[in-house]
Order: C-alpha cells, then sequence, then structure tokens
C-alpha cells in the first residue's frame, strides 16, 4: 500500500473535468492524502466579503488533480473510498448568492420577484469538539452544528473527449453535493477515458439535504481517499457504499427525472446482486428504499437512492470492495 501525497498550488487546481493532464499517478490499491480549496478558492476572508466581487465566476469550486490511476481502462469501474475528511481552517463560509440557490430566482427559473441580497456567514469550526457554531447575521442566535464534513465534488473525465464544468453533475460525477460522501464511504465512478483521472474538492464541513440555499459550511480540507479499480463493472452513474446501504444517484433537471435515474438504477443493482427479477427488485426498492435529495441548486439537480445491504443477504457489490477499502482505511489509521 502506497500512500502519495497531493497539495496542488492555486495555479494548479483544475475547474473542468476532462482535458487537463494528471497531477499526479497511482496504482490501485494506493492512499492519497490530498488538500482541497474551498469553493470559493479561499479568497473570502470576512463576512463583509462578497463572494461575488471577489471571486470570478469562471474559478469557483476548484478541484485537486486529476490523478491518474494506472491499469484503469474504459468500462471499468473506479471505486474511491474516503478515509478521513478533515477541515483544515478553524472556519467555514456560506453564503447566498443572488441568482444561485432554490429559492431564488435565476436565469432558468424565471420569478417576478427579485433576486436574494447576497449575505455571507463565517462558522468557527471546532475539531476538538467537532462543531460548527452558527450565528445569525441579524439578531444574536447562535447554535452549534455536529460536523459531517464531506466532498460535495468528486468526478472523473467524461466520455468522449468532452469537458465539463465542475459546477454540472452528471454521469462522470461531478458536483453532486450529497452528504453520503462522507469517510467510511465508497464512491464508485465510470472510467470514461484511460487511467480514469480523478479530481475532488468542493469540501463542506457539512450541508443539508438538497443544499437548498446553494452553499454548505463550504471548508478547505485536509482528506486522505484510496482507489482501486474494478474491471470491466461499465456504470451508467455513481453509485456509493457505506456498510449500511448501497446508493444509486442521478443527476439531471427537472427533479423527477433525476429521482426516477436513481431509483431506476437502484432496482437494477438490486436485481444484479440478488438474482431478482426486475419486478421483484422494484418491489424490495419500493418497501425499503429511501431517497434523500443531494442538490436542488446547480445546474443539474442530484437525487439519491439508498437500499440497506442487509436486504441482500450476502451478496457483496463489486466483489467486495469497499470491505477491502474499509480495512485499507483501518490500516492506515493505525499508523
Amino acid at each position: 500500500m502506497a500512500i502519495h501525497s497531493l497539495t496542488p498550488t492555486p495555479d494548479q487546481y483544475s475547474y473542468v473535468f476532462g482535458g487537463v493532464d494528471p497531477l499526479l499517478s497511482v496504482k490501485p490499491g494506493d492512499l492519497i492524502e490530498v488538500s482541497t480549496e474551498d469553493c470559493y478558492g479561499g479568497r473570502v476572508h470576512s463576512p463583509d466579503e462578497r463572494p461575488s466581487e471577489v471571486v470570478p465566476f469562471s474559478e469557483l469550486n476548484p478541484v485537486s488533480g486529476p490523478i491518474e490511476v494506472e491499469g484503469a481502462e474504459v468500462g471499468d469501474v473506479l471505486a474511491v473510498h474516503f478515509v478521513s475528511i478533515v477541515p483544515a481552517r478553524a472556519h467555514a463560509i456560506s453564503s447566498t448568492f443572488p441568482h444561485f440557490g432554490a429559492l431564488t430566482p435565476t436565469h432558468e427559473t424565471a420569478m417576478i420577484s427579485g433576486a436574494l441580497e447576497e449575505r455571507v456567514w463565517f462558522y468557527d469550526i471546532d475539531l476538538e469538539s467537532w462543531t460548527a457554531t452558527f450565528r445569525a447575521r441579524r439578531s444574536d442566535y447562535e447554535v452549534s452544528l455536529p460536523l459531517d464534513p464531506m466532498h460535495g465534488t468528486v468526478g472523473v473525465a467524461p466520455a468522449s473527449g468532452e469537458s465539463r464544468l465542475v459546477v454540472t453533475p452528471s454521469t462522470h460525477g461531478g458536483n453532486m453535493d450529497t452528504p453520503e460522501a462522507r469517510a467510511g464511504t465508497t464512491l464508485y465512478l465510470p472510467v470514461n477515458v484511460p487511467g480514469a483521472m480523478l479530481s475532488l474538492g468542493d469540501g463542506h464541513a457539512r450541508q443539508g439535504e438538497g443544499e437548498v440555499c446553494g452553499t454548505g459550511l463550504e471548508s478547505a480540507m485536509n482528506s486522505v481517499i484510496a482507489v482501486d479499480v474494478v474491471k470491466g463493472g461499465a456504470l451508467a452513474w455513481p453509485r456509493l457504499e457505506n456498510d449500511d446501504y448501497i446508493m444509486s444517484t442521478g443527476s439531471i433537471r427537472p427533479l423527477e427525472d433525476a429521482y426516477r435515474i436513481s431509483q431506476a438504477d437502484l432496482v437494477s443493482w438490486a436485481s444484479d446482486l440478488t438474482g431478482m427479477d426486475t419486478l421483484d427488485a422494484y418491489q424490495l426498492v419500493s418497501q425499503l428504499g429511501l431517497a434523500p435529495a443531494a442538490n436542488v441548486c446547480d445546474p443539474n439537480y442530484t437525487m439519491v437512492a439508498k437500499l440497506p445491504k442487509w436486504s441482500l443477504k450476502s451478496a457483496e457489490a463489486y466483489g467486495g470492495v469497499h470491505r477491502r477499502l474499509r480495512s485499507a482505511a483501518e490500516e492506515y489509521a493505525r499508523r
């Protein structure tokens, strides 16, 4: 098990998936200690700064990478296990944008009412108590929130030589903004180009389901990931697995179609794992499934479909790669 380090300089951050040369090359089974910047590129330094005035739109949401995984071929599955995700600063930042978020008019959601005020909140991060402190801007209300760090943006190069902006989630992953992408979870991504070309960023110290205002507790992160390759898996959409659930995603507009994509993929996955036919798997997912919203604010919305693993009996996804990577994470923690 080799351990690599990736600490990009500001000029090395990427803002697209695809068409970028790798910063690092690793082998299946390797671990990478990677630092990522917050979605503002570290340029917002106080609650009185407006992100729109200090961060060009084209430089929002920088990602670290790409990371080339040797031996990953088109049609394979890249498994990315989140070993640890820890905020790198003593604060996290959230904001409202005038034309971004679920409850403000945008160029795609036209309303007569005006845009929201651009307002910024700074959250104090306390790693010892594992909390973030919310303080209202227009009153003295405050409350401590438990940290639940995750990466909002994780993806690989798209197929057919395409290059996609980091803000748009799709079949390659990208800005899915699901809180499920936390430590202890394995993310499965389709390999569309040789080496997969993995990038990640957009750390959130925590985020509610749906990311309704358009931002989580945006935080630079020090993370550790483990990677592996499943030969010939040929995924249509990103999937996730933790110790308790298998999960499928769908990213598109409208929201109901993102829901349908995630549910249909979960039915197909449950069928493959159990040997049931499609309608029997459909029935099982209908009675046990969960459907958290990941984001309802990005250019594509993302839904997640979850099925408890106990219902699969002894079946293991992808030959037990999640279990193996979980063991590698535990070995790393004991170092």
